[in-house]
């Protein structure tokens, strides 16, 4: 049984819960999203396996996940960055925000989310059970898509993508120009 850390807005740990009880009640739970980007600046996104609990064969960051009890947010992204997409590379932390997104088979998604960014242009072997595909795009093309197709990414990565794309703008986009 799969357990998340509760917290609060300060994320301040309140205690565990059993992962899909969390996401029924919609308690506040310790998250983190990865981005990963490649020597061009572009980010590799992954489609969720079709068959996931929520949001299936939808678009979205690298890689996210929540840490287990005693487990630092940073040494979690790093295991779930080899367990999803099968590689290791370095990762940095740089904002954190709360959000609250609902699902239409009645769980919700309400996370404290710690984002990391790291670089990688290596062999990508992505575990089936939790990812679809994988492709690298530009932020521009990222953002394109964001706009133009309804319901092709998750409800986080909407959220997220334009804290994101500030954060890149400010510390990468000048690099890859």
């Amino acid at each position: 049984m799969e357990q998340v850390v509760l917290v609060n807005e300060r994320d301040e740990e309140q205690g565990l819960m059993e992962k899909m009880e969390a996401h029924e009640k919609a308690l506040l739970h310790r998250a983190f999203s990865v981005f990963v980007f490649n020597r061009s600046g572009e980010l590799l996104l992954q489609q969720r396996a079709l068959d996931k609990y929520h949001s299936g064969g939808l678009w979205t960051n690298t890689c996210c996940s929540h840490p287990r009890p005693n487990e630092s947010v940073a040494n979690a992204a790093s295991r779930r960055l080899q367990e999803e997409m099968g590689f290791n590379t370095s990762l940095t932390k740089v904002f954190d925000f709360v959000y609250q997104a609902s699902f239409e088979n009645g769980l919700t998604e309400h996370e404290f989310d710690h984002v990391f960014v790291g670089y990688y242009d290596g062999p990508i072997e992505p575990d089936p059970n939790e990812v679809n595909a994988y492709t690298f795009r530009t932020m521009e093309s990222i953002q394109q898509s964001l706009e133009t197709h309804d319901g092709l990414f998750t409800a986080w990565f909407e959220i997220i993508f334009p804290k994101m794309k500030e954060w890149w703008q400010l510390n990468l986009a000048q690099k890859n120009a």
